[in-house]
C-alpha cells in the first residue's frame, strides 16, 4: 500500500468533486465513530449500574450475546454443548 501512495504522480491528482466526495465519506466515518464510542460509554454504565445493584455483569454479557443469536442457531449450540458434556461426563 505504501508503494501505491508512492507511485501517485502529479497527473494522478483526484478531481474536486471526487476530493468533496471522499471528504464527506471520512467526515461521516469519523462522525459515526465519535457516536460509537459515546454508545460504547453508555453500555458501560448500564453495565457498571447493574453491578451495582448485584447483578453478574459476565451472566448479563452472555444473555444479551444469547439473545442477539438466531433462536434455531442458539439451539443447535446448546444441542451440540449438551453432547459435548456429556461425553465428557459431565
Amino acid at each position: 500500500m505504501a508503494d501505491d501512495a508512492a507511485s501517485i504522480t502529479s497527473n494522478d491528482v483526484i478531481t474536486g468533486a471526487a476530493q468533496t466526495r471522499l471528504r464527506t465519506i471520512i467526515e461521516r466515518i469519523e462522525r459515526l465513530e465519535e457516536d460509537k464510542a459515546v454508545i460504547a460509554n453508555d453500555i458501560k454504565e448500564v453495565y457498571s449500574e447493574a453491578k451495582g445493584e448485584g447483578f453478574d455483569v459476565k451472566i448479563l454479557r452472555k444473555v444479551v450475546s444469547i439473545r442477539k443469536k438466531d433462536k434455531l442457531k442458539r439451539e443447535e449450540e446448546e444441542a451440540i454443548l449438551e453432547l459435548y458434556m456429556s461425553a465428557i461426563g459431565m
